[in-house]
């Protein structure tokens, strides 16, 4: 949500998913012109679509259950799946001559915040296309009890991102929430119960964008916006003559300045919010060592690994105290990885501004109503502190030095834009275009569930760790 609550709200109301052929049709034929015109995407390409294709023969037999389990690093990754399934695989089944009966289409499951800040009118569409929502906060009865039936039951398969949120990195998978697993397993359990005997499946979907041509001059349009935003003066370019790191990818002096651009915009941001969480929210950060200041422009003299693990421990110190702001309002107990506890966060929050304990809301007198507003306000404002974390989450301080390359330098600088956007009161969905991609996408070999059901049945929580883990790898080897 990336404006401030200020009134009560009612309850969040699960909104059930009404596949509508007129709708997917629809869309379908809009497709190709929102691709063109509203997206970045200039190209998507597949590989090993005969698999899937094969796989929508076989379930539309009756010989196959399967999710399809895609990667997340961005958020126009729909309209790649929508090409995929709609577009790539009817072409590929066509060339095999496999025989399909249309529509060729999947059923998929999406956050219940999207509606919130995109629309009711998403929410609307999604329901149509036959999308199921998830609260991702807490056990969601009913969403959790939709996507079981729609994998078990319904006339097309069902997808899902398994990292759970987009985490803006084409060449790092984000560790993977374990219900995609379990989902599988209870669609082993639901089938075994009715006797039925297809079998059950996990396809792994890596997707990727490159940039058609680097996009260096944008980045150095973003980079001195960014500079600008924070206050911080032009960087002598001079300076590049003494910056003499090796840098994996990349030789080019001018790609190298980018980078310690990077680097001082980074720290300079880091060193802002280390202030701004001590002084006004009175938090303690471990004292930093001044002999390993990852804050200075690095000289030939800079010892890189140890300055990247300096900064990646502040970040991970100032993201915690961030957090605990937030936990502390809403009297939270810190559990679990960042993400968890951002999840745990949203859901108390919207606890306070989604009151079911209000049964009508118009029928509050002024008193109680405006208790009610100015408590879903608060809550909406020290929700703040977590959408801060999110998209500070993912910045690292050793992608762009590993391989400095226009995509990672570009992935990260964005990450920086989002969280300056936040910070600002600005929408952090609409993200600058830095110029056109083009998308691969891959359809990995799919992961038998039903092969893990005995070890499933001995112990539920190894077997779920085990086929997470597996399916986490297999979409980390799908990344070139």
């Amino acid at each position: 949500m990336p404006n401030s609550i200020s009134q009560v709200q009612p309850p969040l109301e699960f909104i059930p998913p009404a596949y509508n052929p007129l709708v997917v049709l629809g869309c379908q034929q809009l497709l190709p012109w929102w691709l063109q015109f509203r997206t970045s995407i200039s190209d998507i390409q597949a590989e090993n679509v005969e698999t899937l294709a094969e796989l929508f023969h076989q379930f539309q037999n009756q010989k196959v259950r399967f999710l399809l389990a895609f990667r997340h690093p961005n958020s126009e990754d729909p309209y790649c799946l929508g090409q995929l399934i709609w577009k790539l695989v009817p072409a590929s089944a066509r060339q095999q001559g496999i025989p399909l009966t249309f529509p060729v289409h999947s059923h998929f499951i999406y956050d219940r915040g999207i509606p919130l800040w995109a629309g009711a009118g998403v929410g609307w569409l999604y329901s149509h296309l036959g999308g199921t929502p998830i609260v991702r906060g807490k056990i969601d009865r009913a969403g959790l009890r939709s996507a079981r039936d729609l994998f078990a039951n319904s006339q097309f398969p069902i997808a899902a991102a398994p990292e759970g949120a987009t985490n803006g990195h084409n060449e790092i998978v984000s560790p993977l929430e374990p219900g995609i697993a379990q989902m599988g397993f209870w669609c082993v359990e639901d089938l075994r119960k009715a006797d039925r005997t297809e079998k059950v499946l996990i396809v792994p979907i890596g997707i990727q964008y490159r940039y058609v041509e680097p996009p260096w001059e944008p980045l150095e349009q973003l980079l001195t916006q960014l500079e600008s935003d924070c206050g911080l003066p032009p960087l002598d370019s001079s300076n590049n003559a003494n910056f003499s790191m090796e840098i994996s990818g990349s030789k080019d002096q001018n790609h190298n300045f980018q980078y310690m651009r990077l680097i001082r915009l980074g720290g300079h941001l880091l060193e802002v919010m280390e202030q701004f969480y001590t002084r006004f929210y009175h938090q303690k950060l471990p004292p930093k060592n001044p002999d390993s200041n990852s804050m200075e422009i690095p000289g030939a003299t800079a010892d890189q690994v140890d300055s990247e693990q300096v900064f990646t421990a502040r970040l991970q110190a100032l993201l915690d105290v961030a957090l605990q702001v937030a936990e502390e309002y809403f009297n939270l107990q810190p559990k679990g990885s960042l993400i968890d506890r951002c999840r745990r966060l949203e859901q108390a929050g919207w606890d306070y501004i989604y009151r079911e304990d209000i049964k009508d809301i118009a029928a509050l007198c002024p008193l109680e109503r405006g208790l009610a507003d100015r408590l879903a306000e608060e809550a909406s404002l020290r929700m703040w502190h977590m959408r801060l974390v999110e998209s500070f989450v993912s910045v690292t301080g050793r992608y762009v030095q590993e391989k400095l390359t226009a995509e990672r330098l570009a992935e990260t600088t964005l990450l920086l834009w989002d969280v300056l956007t936040r910070i600002k009161g600005g929408n952090p969905f609409g993200r600058p275009n830095l110029g056109k991609q083009q998308v691969k996408m891959t359809v990995g070999e799919p992961i038998s569930v039903d092969d893990r059901w005995e070890g499933y049945q001995s112990s539920r929580r190894l077997a779920v760790a085990e086929l997470t883990q597996d399916l986490q790898s297999a979409l980390e080897g799908m990344i070139n």
